[in-house]
């Protein structure tokens, strides 16, 4: 079977969905109404699919000095995976509401601790339900796999190196929070507005077309290559609000064709913990 490592198509899906090596999973969350991802999922899903909720699955404990999204201990993650059946010989599909940005979360974390055959549904349940195509109520069992991390600790990056590399020439901190809060002018979540002095505004959403689908491989290649200038992807190290909406930006430019860029795992949540560390406010 083609295996999937970006993202699939619901008609690609569909077809697929039956196999005994694909496994689905549901990511849809709402930060200002945590419970309501959960209760969607049981009013109707994807036939086959688990529910991953992003504060117990797709995070660790808050801690004092942690942003509102901390990593997983990345084992921990790996048995919870394994747990629904996940393994390195089967396609982990990754679905949200629409747009990718809890998907594309899945999608990263699944990658970090070494699965490679991890991809997000283009369009979300919103698409498969535009298609026709079938929903359940059903909640599916999975026999446990074996399933150990191979953490990549190349693939993210802690608030102290962020602090001295965003400092050093041949580095781009993109941002992947909306223009209003990077800029300062409406934070709407955390206690503290504005940016990291130096970080470059990409809001997840320029990935999309007006059918809240990503844009093309080729077009997201174009856009990315005016970020990058003459940087390459390795440069890049994706931030948001709280490490979750940067692995969109990370997805898409996988998805361009460029690799090896990485996250900011706590972002800006977590940057402003430390009032020592410096803030700005406005575009740049």
């Amino acid at each position: 079977m083609t295996h999937f490592t970006t993202l699939i198509d619901t008609a690609t899906l569909s077809g697929i969905l039956d196999r005994p090596d694909v496994l689905v999973f549901d990511c849809r969350f709402d930060l200002g109404n945590p419970g309501w991802g959960e209760r969607e999922y049981a009013a109707a899903h994807l036939p086959g699919a688990q529910y991953l909720h992003l504060d117990r699955d797709l995070s660790g404990p808050i801690t004092a000095s942690s942003g509102r999204h901390p990593l997983p201990d990345p084992q921990e993650f790996a048995r919870r995976l394994a747990t629904r059946g996940a393994a390195t010989d089967r396609q982990l599909i990754a679905y949200d509401q629409g747009n990718g940005a809890h998907a594309a979360r899945l999608w990263w974390l699944a990658r970090w601790i070494g699965l490679q055959n991890v991809a997000v549904l283009d369009g979300g349940i919103a698409a498969w339900r535009s298609a026709g195509l079938p929903l359940t109520q059903d909640v599916p069992t999975s026999a446990p796999r074996e399933l150990a991390a191979r953490v990549d600790d190349r693939a993210w990056l802690t608030s102290e190196a962020v602090d001295e590399l965003r400092l050093e020439p041949g580095n781009l901190l993109v941002d992947a929070r909306g223009a209003e809060r990077f800029g300062g002018r409406n934070e709407t979540i955390d206690p503290v507005a504005g940016h990291i002095p130096g970080a470059r505004n990409h809001p997840f959403l320029g990935n999309l077309g007006t059918d809240g689908r990503f844009l093309s491989a080729a077009q997201l290649r174009q856009r990315w290559s005016v970020i990058l200038g003459a940087l390459p992807a390795s440069a890049v190290v994706a931030m948001c609000g709280s490490g979750v909406t940067a692995c969109h930006n990370l997805l898409a430019l996988e998805h361009a064709g460029f690799s090896g860029a990485r996250l900011y795992a706590g972002s800006w949540s977590e940057w402003i913990r430390d009032p020592r560390r410096p803030i700005a406010t406005g575009a740049f």
